[in-house]
């Protein structure tokens, strides 16, 4: 590797052509990298006291042999960014250039229209490809081509260069002609040459190791490089084609930049059984590829996977799904925001492909979790469970009797993951605030159009407050509802019962209910289900608003409905919980009497009360608690507990130090942090660390 600092413009004057490889990402700086930039030589080109400014390396590789007849294209492997904007911004220095009187065409010196085309942009006298100092991949490719030319923009145009194009234009014409800052500013651009030597360096190595101005490279970014960078060329260019770029172009130039790290995440979940951290997706990812299965397959076929299950996540998170039936079922799980569940749903997608699953199954256990994930949300339960509970939900399949196993894991399920049963569920949805609900337009549009074949496009309506929001309620609806009508209106004014749609919002307003209901599109006359019933009524009170919410929430759980198995099918999912290791509290002495049994009679009536979750089992050398694992273990002594929390020492909040650091330490229990207890006034502070541990378990897959 070869590195020497250079003028930005000597440098592409020198060079012959750089080329953007297949692999590299698209040209993806936006308006606040442009403008980084551009205030960046502004302020270089108006102080004379400084002489440079720099703004990064530009790293490459020469794509075949040198030869001195004949200069390769350089391959760029770091700096595509930096050299495109450039590009962009020579190209409207030019053009504003042209329209400028003679005397003012070349403010600096080498700055004229031709010079700056001539030297930066174009080769004047080579043709084809070879005509242009920069060519980029795919479309960025065209759209730049017509910038530096002068074209119309092509059909399919990438949206960043015409953007920053049009930002660079709109800036330079802020300017008002005078264009010496600017260009003195360019002129003091310095780069780092980084030339890499096709026999010694390795590419991959050195990108991965640059730390770049601009914008950062996405887990994505990373990926693709890795899979495509060491290749030879042609089966570089059959990869790319075959699969990178349907990929590409099935996202979108937007929802590849915002979705695809996270399929890549979801995909490695479904692969490893792993949720990997956010930002270490490309860590897992080489680790993935370089595992011996993935290996021995080839580059090819994991390629091939990865296209494929992409397919089925921009069907189920894009809208790309053709079948109706799925198409709404998706729909509906997306405004949801569930997007925990893709990893075991990406694994249902494959397997309906592979006519695995019947597409009735597939769809209806799509609503399954859909009704799971609500009834959770309506009854309140924390959210942090779920990324575990899809991550590892695929352990529970039973294939050849696929829906049913679905159905019996949903209803198994312990009581921090449950699926609400029906009397929770109505009860819990009579009474919660549904308007200020996160997914409030979306439950109203369930309930609406269940069942219906003719849907009803409820963003066409808009949330009526039966009971009017106004807190200066009029004097007909102080009478109609009593004394109480404060706390009636507190109680239940956001609730479902007091809830529903109209197209005469602003018509119906404060006015009383038997107004509302008589009234031209009133309630009486009004088409939708959710009304139904509202015009028989003579009066709006707490009664019948309960009686409402009574009538709706029983309607609710049709529409998100739980599984129904037999007890007999249940019992036959149901695992072998009781202990087979045969000891008992008998088997340990110091928990049969004095100080060692005070402290774990004390102690286990504790952590028994946590969850209904928590078993305990009796071991040879301790005693273990468990919800997923455990959580914690106590290992009995003469005078003390010695406790194990299964958990990093480094995750432990301990403000009085008890706990002790055993990583790598052999002892009995698991985990990696150790704290003793000698007497119950220690007792509430320990239990404050337990909590921490079994919290955490709890929350295992929770987002990171």
């Amino acid at each position: 590797m070869k590195a020497t600092e250079a003028k930005f413009l000597d440098f592409i004057k020198k060079s012959p052509q750089f080329v953007i490889p297949i692999y590299q990402r698209t040209y993806s700086w936006t308006e606040r990298e442009c403008r980084q930039l551009w205030d960046d030589i502004l302020r270089t080109g108006s102080n004379d006291n400084v002489s440079a400014h720099f703004v990064g390396s530009i790293v490459y590789i020469e794509k075949g042999l040198y030869q001195v007849t004949s200069q390769s294209p350089l391959l760029v492997i770091d700096g595509q960014q930096r050299l495109t904007t450039m590009a962009i911004l020579i190209a409207a220095v030019a053009k504003a250039l042209e329209k400028l009187s003679e005397d003012k065409r070349e403010p600096v010196d080498g700055f004229s229209p031709r010079k700056l085309r001539n030297y930066y942009l174009i080769n004047p006298e080579e043709e084809g490809d070879r005509h242009y100092k920069l060519i980029l991949s795919q479309t960025d490719r065209d759209s730049l081509i017509a910038v530096v030319a002068g074209n119309e923009r092509p059909k399919e145009y990438s949206r960043r260069v015409a953007e920053n194009h049009e930002f660079f234009k709109a800036w330079i014409d802020g300017c008002k002609g005078d264009l010496t800052a600017l260009c003195k500013g360019i002129a003091k651009l310095m780069v780092v040459d980084i030339s890499l030597n096709r026999d010694q360096d390795n590419p991959q190595l050195i990108f991965e190791s640059m730390n770049s101005t601009g914008r950062e490279l996405t887990q994505a970014d990373l990926i693709r490089n890795f899979i495509l960078m060491g290749l030879e060329p042609e089966l570089q260019t059959r990869l790319y084609e075959n699969y990178w770029r349907p990929m590409e172009l099935d996202f979108g130039q937007e929802a590849y930049g915002t979705h695809f790290d996270s399929f890549m995440r979801h995909y490695l979940t479904v692969k490893t059984g792993d949720i990997p951290r956010l930002d270490a997706v490309y860590d897992a990812f080489k680790a993935h590829a370089r595992s011996p299965k993935v290996a021995e397959a080839g580059v090819e076929a994991s390629v091939a996977d990865i296209r494929s299950f992409s397919r089925y996540f921009c069907a189920m998170a894009l809208g790309a799904e053709p079948d109706h039936e799925l198409k709404f079922a998706f729909n509906d799980l997306r405004e949801l925001k569930v997007d925990v569940a893709y990893p075991f749903l990406l694994e249902l997608y494959h397997d309906y492909t592979v006519d695995m699953l019947s597409k009735q199954d597939f769809a209806a256990a799509v609503r399954l979790i859909e009704a799971y994930v609500f009834r959770r949300a309506i009854c309140n339960i924390p959210t942090n469970s779920l990324n575990k509970t899809f991550a590892t939900f695929t352990k529970a399949l039973k294939k050849d009797r696929y829906l049913e196993s679905i159905q019996a894991h949903l209803l198994l399920l312990p009581s921090y993951r449950r699926f609400p049963n029906d009397e929770e569920f109505k009860r819990e949805s009579q009474v919660r605030d549904l308007y200020n609900f996160r997914s409030r337009s979306y439950w109203l549009r369930r309930m609406e159009n269940h069942g219906r074949k003719e849907r009803v496009e409820v963003a066409e309506y808009t949330i009526e407050h039966i009971l009017p929001q106004n807190e200066n309620l009029s004097k007909a609806w102080k009478e109609a509802l009593g004394s109480e009508w404060e706390r009636i209106r507190d109680t239940w004014l956001h609730t479902l019962g007091n809830l529903t749609l109209t197209g005469y919002n602003s018509e119906y307003s404060d006015r009383a209910f038997v107004e509302k209901r008589d009234m031209p599109g009133g309630f009486k006359e009004s088409p939708l289900r959710l009304n139904q019933g509202l015009g028989h009524l003579e009066q709006w009170n707490e009664e019948t608003i309960k009686s409402r919410a009574q009538r709706l929430s029983e309607a609710a759980v049709a529409v998100w409905s739980a599984p129904q198995l037999s007890a007999d099918v249940l019992t036959a999912y149901q695992p072998r919980t009781e202990s087979t290791t045969g000891y008992s509290q008998e088997d340990h002495p110091h928990l049969l009497s004095g100080v060692g049994r005070e402290l774990f009679e004390a102690f286990r009536k504790e952590v028994l009360v946590l969850d209904p979750v928590v078993s305990e089992e009796f071991l040879k050398l301790y005693v273990a608690y468990k919800a997923e694992t455990n959580f914690v273990d106590v290992v009995p002594q003469s005078k003390r507990l010695r406790l194990s929390l299964n958990m990093p020492f480094a995750d432990i909040t301990d403000p009085r130090g008890m706990c002790k650091d055993v990583t790598g330490i052999g002892r009995w229990g698991n985990g990696d942090v150790e704290v003793g207890f000698a007497s119950l006034e220690e007792l509430p502070y320990i239990m404050g660390l337990v909590r921490q541990s079994f919290e955490r378990q709890m929350g295992n897959g929770s987002e990171q």
